[in-house]
């Protein structure tokens, strides 16, 4: 089975990018699921209801998340009512919403998708990403063919770690948050698939997406300004997996950096 996983989408752009990329994409690697974080998709940062069925509209089976679930109160609506929109499986077990879910494709393939959020450098009520998957783990392998982990995180040691804690147990341990992609993408000793950061689907030409004169400015002044987002040179990054579905081991990992 060939799966995608896309990077951070960052609003319009990230999105622009992902409506026209992955149509052909999908075609032409012949891909059976689609999963991306969307977590600034909508003007950056957070996500609404109407960007949400976008990402789906343009091909997006799963949206995963992290620490901006919350910068769009109207993302509750959307986490209480559709199934594939994921909040970090590690925040508060009152939140709206759910860190996990199992979907069954066409062809009766288990994918379970698990959005988690690091600790190390991250601002959030969070329980600890390792003692969490170490507990849900032992429920879903039954019910799943393929598991999916997204690692929302700012330290690459932490993303790190939890990609050995669990190898072998997953099919795959991706990490997100900071919008560049790292070259470390492998196979660990016992069949997971794991990279530190996917990328970002987005404007390249800017800070991680914002528009980098602002970002200049803010570093050189110190003071408060509004971002704004970057418009140029618009990417897609991600990886492709090819995952046993027999097994749930991975056979391979391969990024993706496609231009708009």
């Amino acid at each position: 089975m060939k799966i995608i996983f896309i990077g951070d989408v960052v609003g319009s752009p990230g999105r622009d990018a992902v409506r026209e990329i992955l149509p052909r994409l999908k075609k032409k690697e012949k891909i059976d699921f689609i999963i991306a974080n969307a977590e600034n998709s909508a003007g950056g940062t957070g996500i609404t209801s109407r960007v949400a069925n976008d990402l789906f509209n343009s091909g997006c089976d799963v949206l995963t998340s992290g620490d901006h679930i919350w910068r769009r109160f109207e993302v509750i609506e959307v986490l209480n009512s559709d199934k594939r929109l994921l909040r970090p499986l590690n925040l508060p077990e009152t939140s709206p919403g759910a860190g996990y879910n199992i979907y069954t494709t066409d062809t009766g393939t288990r994918i379970a998708v698990v959005s988690l959020l690091g600790q190390v450098f991250i601002e959030a009520q969070t329980s600890s990403p390792f003692i969490v998957m170490r507990d849900l783990l032992p429920k879903i392998k039954p019910e799943s063919d393929i598991i999916i982990v997204d690692i929302h995180a700012e330290a690459t040691s932490e993303k790190v770690a939890l990609g050995w804690f669990i190898d072998g147990q997953v099919s795959a341990v991706l990490g997100t948050h900071t919008h560049v992609q790292t070259a470390d993408e492998k196979i660990l000793p016992k069949g997971t698939a794991y990279i530190t950061d996917v990328g970002m689907a987005g404007p390249f030409d800017s800070v991680i997406g914002r528009n980098k004169e602002k970002i200049i400015e803010k570093f050189i002044t110190g003071m408060p300004i509004r971002f704004e987002l970057g418009t140029e040179d618009v990417r897609m990054q991600g990886v492709i997996l090819e995952i046993d579905e027999k097994t749930g081991k991975a056979i391979s990992i391969k990024r993706l950096n496609e231009s708009l």
